[in-house]
């Protein structure tokens, strides 16, 4: 398990570290190797202490976050919250068998806005990613987009292998982007 710490707005702290790394391999139990773990810890106001915490297993990302006035209570509060969701995922999990082997790779790019508001020829691009689309279905698609907190998704479906996007609406359902060939 690779677990990253970073520290802002406070001192850097072994007993701290140490505390973090001794929590998160808790979590070993719920999901397979190899993990990677990103925490990040930070003061806020000198009283507000957080803790951020995404892992990033086997096509899987999990996000929480927790706030209180103590480091090691909010360390306590964010892996018990990471515990719940990964409990919640493997037991849906056992019920649906992905497919493997058949992921795809998306490319996602993000450019300036200034770039498209005078009217250039070519817009500017300031970030562009590249990740793998894993197959599921749509209700394992809405999960994973809950799990990271994220507005939309997009997934392939395992059954018709087709890319499609999975969002969340302003009235608290979701809706699905089916593409159709012509």
């Amino acid at each position: 398990m690779q677990v990253d710490v970073t520290f802002r707005h406070m001192e850097v702290s072994d007993p701290v570290r140490d505390y973090v790394e001794e929590k998160l391999t808790r979590v070993k139990k719920y999901i397979e190797e190899p993990i990677d773990a990103q925490t990040v810890l930070s003061v806020e106001k000198k009283i507000r202490h957080k803790a951020v915490v995404t892992i990033t297993a086997k096509g899987v990302t999990i996000k929480a976050s927790d706030e209180t006035n103590d480091m090691y209570a909010a360390i306590d509060a964010v892996v018990d919250k990471i515990e719940r969701q990964l409990r919640r995922y493997k037991e849906k999990l056992k019920e649906h068998k992905p497919l493997s082997g058949r992921e795809r790779q998306v490319q996602k790019t993000v450019m300036t806005a200034e770039s498209i508001e005078t009217g250039a020829i070519e817009p500017t691009i300031i970030r562009s990613n590249s990740f793998s689309v894993k197959p599921m279905n749509v209700e394992e698609a809405v999960m994973q987009m809950d799990l990271l907190h994220k507005e939309f998704l997009v997934f392939t479906d395992d059954s018709t292998e087709e890319i499609n996007v999975v969002y969340r609406r302003k009235d608290g359902n979701y809706g699905l982007i089916v593409p159709q060939a012509k």
